[in-house]
């Protein structure tokens, strides 16, 4: 990766992270998809989200869990998330995700979501999640594949895809950026990445009924829906993204 410092400030240079809309819809999914897997017992649960960014998502997680803490290396999100959230059992965190500031056994859920790319040492970071996670607990794991067509962060087209020095070009010509920090890996290269936990894949789940896990919003109309069943059936590793529970041994 290039320069890390740009993580230190990412709130101010992605709108996304200051949409209240989006990401509550990201936390809606979230919930529905812990709920089904813990059934009751979600509001028993302590949760940690890495790379919580400006706390909105932890905001409404906090409507369904014990208590959560949120943390991130960037510390005007950090911030921007004690000013805003008024919630008595959310705490935010300036931390790294790399060296996570919390005891063996902490948490018996850690959100980590479309978090991977951004990291130096993503492997470093999925150790440190597999430690803070009691035994039997859960990550919940959403991640880009390496071969998603359009890039997610610069909706440019095969940005991910195409060697590095071409994408800094190609980022510079786009007039979006410098340089192309992301580093996105392919299914193999996820599956790798957490090879420690037992994976139970979502995705599919998802995709079969999006309204029980509060996902509608992904796909615009029947037909984009349909494609994304037929691909993820038949072009897994190809497909776009993917929600995976990371369940530590």
């Amino acid at each position: 990766m290039t320069d890390r410092g740009y993580q230190y400030g990412y709130s101010d240079i992605s709108s996304e992270m200051h949409s209240m809309e989006g990401r509550r819809r990201k936390a809606m999914t979230m919930a529905a998809v812990l709920g089904h897997a813990f059934g009751d017992c979600l509001r028993n649960v302590r949760l940690l989200n890495v790379g919580c960014s400006t706390g909105i998502i932890d905001e409404c997680l906090a409507l369904h869990v014990k208590s959560v803490v949120g943390i991130d290396i960037d510390a005007p999100a950090i911030e921007t998330a004690r000013a805003r959230c008024t919630s008595n059992n959310v705490e935010f965190r300036i931390g790294d995700a790399m060296n996570i500031d919390f005891p063996d056994a902490s948490f018996d859920v850690v959100i980590c979501s479309q978090v991977y790319e951004h990291v130096p040492d993503p492997a470093k970071m999925m150790d440190e999640i597999y430690r803070v996670l009691v035994p039997g607990g859960i990550c919940y794991f959403a991640a880009t594949n390496r071969f998603c067509v359009m890039e997610q962060h610069y909706h440019l087209p095969f940005l991910s895809i195409i060697p590095v020095s071409v994408a800094h070009w190609y980022l510079r010509l786009s007039g979006k950026g410098q340089y192309y920090y992301e580093r996105h890996r392919s299914l193999g290269g996820l599956r790798g990445l957490v090879r420690r936990f037992n994976v139970d894949d979502y995705t599919q789940r998802i995709l079969s009924d999006p309204g029980m896990f509060a996902a509608s919003y992904m796909f615009s109309g029947r037909i984009k829906l349909g494609i994304a069943r037929v691909l993820a059936r038949f072009a897994y590793p190809v497909f776009p993204g993917y929600v995976w529970l990371l369940r530590r041994p």
